[in-house]
């Protein structure tokens, strides 16, 4: 339930920032915020005791330091990557496809959710919690360059400058 909470509060200052600061400048920063939310959960149970079943101990402090960056993870992306991703989508393309660019690109938004869902438990299966955090956390890392690099701010721009295809007149 507290993650839930953490999540709709933190999208309200991504509703208020969007178009303030941009969708490219809150991209990068989610990225960095989850970035580093995620190396900390790795660090957390990299340094965690064994328990007599193999499973990981964390002290209380430690415990306390994993659910913060599980908590400001949650921040990080409901800030960014959650609400921005989908303002993107609505802007960048084209009114001729728009329509059929939005549903394709938000199913492959939904398929690579539940990848990231049900690769979990064969990560963790595999590589330990230490492991999976670290894999997420260098996706997480991977997604800086390339918002740097491939993604067009669209902050101030009409739908109609955000595209190289002309529009044409239906007249």
């Amino acid at each position: 339930m507290l993650t839930g909470l953490v999540n709709i509060l933190a999208t309200i200052p991504a509703i208020m920032l969007v178009d303030r600061i941009g969708r490219k400048p809150l991209l990068l920063l989610g990225s960095i915020g989850m970035t580093v939310t995620l190396t900390a959960m790795a660090v957390v149970f990299a340094t965690a005791g064994a328990g007599p079943d193999g499973k990981p101990v964390l002290t209380h402090m430690a415990a306390v330091a994993g659910l913060t960056a599980a908590d400001l993870y949650i921040v990080a992306f409901a800030v960014s990557w959650g609400p921005v991703m989908w303002v993107l989508l609505g802007e960048m393309f084209p009114n001729e496809i728009r329509g059929a660019a939005l549903a394709i690109s938000g199913a492959t938004n939904w398929v690579s959710n539940f990848a990231v869902t049900v690769s979990f438990l064969p990560l963790l299966k595999s590589f330990g919690l230490t492991g999976a955090y670290a894999l997420y956390a260098i996706a997480a890392a991977i997604s800086l360059p390339f918002v740097w690099l491939a993604v067009r701010e669209t902050k101030g721009k009409t739908l109609e400058q955000m595209t190289d295809i002309p529009i044409r007149d239906s007249g």
